[in-house]
């Protein structure tokens, strides 16, 4: 069963309800949530996407979310995500939001911040390994490794506004 989402237009106002897979292949806008996880000393949660994954399998990538389900607020989706991927539930908070131009295709994307404490507990069907990095060694990381492009553009206009 395809997810429910809401097409939306260049000003991110809702038209109707589409399945995602629909608003993919036609190019149709709709809104994504993702969530940039740090931890206490500001180090940033990294991941690697699970092999099996239809989009990007084995890249790695430093924001956990997806589909923003019709109905459901940008934070909503973003806390879900987290919860879903990561097994945690922690407040978000919205930090910027823009028209991204994806890989796949165009979406509103909404980066969030939390701050996790603790354990993970990923999701194996959708991360293969988590790992904590400092901003100099998720520097390192992404000159050695494939990561997800819309998230680095995420990641970029995240540290636009919050800084390192």
């Amino acid at each position: 069963m395809t997810e429910l989402v809401e097409r939306v237009d260049e000003q991110d106002r809702v038209l109707g309800v589409v399945g995602r897979d629909e608003a993919v292949r036609h190019g149709w806008l709709h809104r994504v949530a993702t969530t940039v996880c740090r931890d206490a000393q500001r180090r940033f949660l990294v991941c690697r996407r699970a092999d099996r994954l239809s989009r990007f399998p084995g890249y790695h990538e430093v924001s956990f979310g997806g589909a923003v389900a019709a109905g459901e607020s940008y934070g909503a989706a973003a806390a879900r995500e987290v919860a879903e991927e990561l097994g945690v539930r922690v407040a978000v908070r919205e930090v910027v939001r823009f028209r991204c131009h994806g890989v796949v295709g165009g979406y509103w994307l909404a980066v969030h911040e939390a701050v996790v404490g603790g354990e993970v507990t990923p999701d194996p069907e959708a991360v293969s390994w988590v790992g904590w990095m400092t901003g100099a060694e998720l520097e390192r990381a992404v000159r050695r490794h494939r990561f997800v492009p819309d998230g680095q553009e995420a990641l970029r206009r995240y540290l636009a506004v919050v800084g390192h």
